[in-house]
């Protein structure tokens, strides 16, 4: 039985922002695991592994504290829901490794607009022409980001591109779920079967961390589970569209480790692609927010 949670605006801006901060340090620890930082460079999949291992203990405990009891799961929904995450997952953490924090996270909030145009097929959805100005708004910024000339185009920024349609196509399993299930259910079954994914995936590429990388895995799972846990309640005390503007900080608080950790500092074409991205994803956030649930007629 899901408990009501009265509205509250403030606390869900500033669960947001933390839930925010914490995605950015898992990008943050997946790029110190992927590089030499702590040792020998992980593989992007035993990182991502790692994520749902530490992810899974600590949503485990939630549930067994609470005594949670599952309802009628939709099992392949769940499956099809993980595989893509736990796919998006590792592209990014591939990404973070390569390219800068602030590039790899601009080009991860396409995701909304990768998963409004696959609504289309997949969910029957309408798209008017503001939605669809957004979305072109949008990948003119991820091409900016690309930087496609010789001299400067980076192949990982393709990457972190295929993770956004990863997550993209994860969005839509996840609004089949939602509203059927309850959030803490889908989020242990999320885990659950990324962690069976993620493990069959990773096997050939295993090797033993070092005590340092050890720990950086378990915060990075730690660190997700505690994000998902802070937007989930975010989500239940506001609108999905007063929510959404403050999960955009995420790119400041990333552009922010990479700068105290490793230095590095975003040049304008990031700072342009950024600011790009942004305003497609806030136009398109809006447009989302004014749709009626009946259903408008596209405008």
């Amino acid at each position: 039985m899901r408990s009501h949670v009265m509205p509250n605006p403030p606390r869900a801006a500033g669960l947001t922002l933390l839930a925010s901060a914490f995605v950015a340090g898992t990008t943050l620890l997946a790029k110190s695991l992927g590089t030499d930082a702590l040792g020998d460079p992980l593989h992007p999949l035993q990182i991502s592994n790692g994520r749902f291992i530490f992810a899974f203990i600590a949503i485990s405990s939630v549930v067994l504290a609470r005594r949670v009891r599952f309802e009628n799961p939709d099992l392949k929904t769940h499956v099809k829901r993980s595989a893509f995450g736990w796919l998006g997952v590792s592209l990014m953490f591939a990404a973070a490794a390569f390219i800068p924090l602030s590039d790899a996270t601009a080009i991860s909030f396409l995701n909304p607009v990768f998963a409004m145009m696959l609504a289309i097929p997949l969910l029957g959805e309408k798209v008017g022409p503001i939605r669809w100005s957004a979305a072109i708004i949008a990948l003119i910024g991820a091409v900016i980001l690309l930087r496609p000339s010789p001299d400067s185009f980076q192949p990982a920024a393709l990457l972190a591109l295929a993770a956004a349609l990863a997550l993209g196509t994860e969005v839509i399993f996840i609004k089949r779920l939602s509203g059927r299930e309850a959030p803490l259910q889908i989020l242990w079954f999320n885990n659950l079967f990324g962690l069976g994914i993620s493990t069959l995936a990773m096997l050939a590429f295993w090797q033993p961390p070092t005590g340092a990388q050890w720990l950086a895995l378990a915060a990075l799972g730690g660190l997700m589970a505690l994000a998902q846990t802070c937007f989930i309640n975010a989500i239940s005390r506001a609108d999905a569209s007063f929510v959404s503007p403050f999960w955009y900080a995420t790119l400041i608080f990333a552009a922010f480790y990479d700068f105290n950790v490793y230095g590095v500092v975003p040049d304008w074409v990031s700072v342009v692609g950024a600011l790009v991205i942004l305003s497609g994803a806030a136009l398109l956030a809006w447009r989302e927010a004014r749709l009626k649930p009946s259903g408008d007629t596209p405008v």
